[in-house]
């Protein structure tokens, strides 16, 4: 069985609507690079909350 990660080590990005800080999840692990916001509410809001 493999080793478990501890959470302290688990990569982290930073949301870009809310700065929000939120760590990978497992069901991103095939598309963490392309992940940009914590959660559904953040992206359908992306829009009204960016810098121009």
């Amino acid at each position: 069985m493999a080793r478990q990660r501890l959470k302290s080590n688990l990569p982290t990005k930073i949301c870009p609507v809310c700065g929000f800080s939120f760590t990978w999840r497992k069901k991103w692990a095939k598309c963490w690079d392309d992940v940009k916001y914590c959660s559904e509410r953040c992206r359908r809001h992306r829009s009204s909350n960016q810098q121009p």
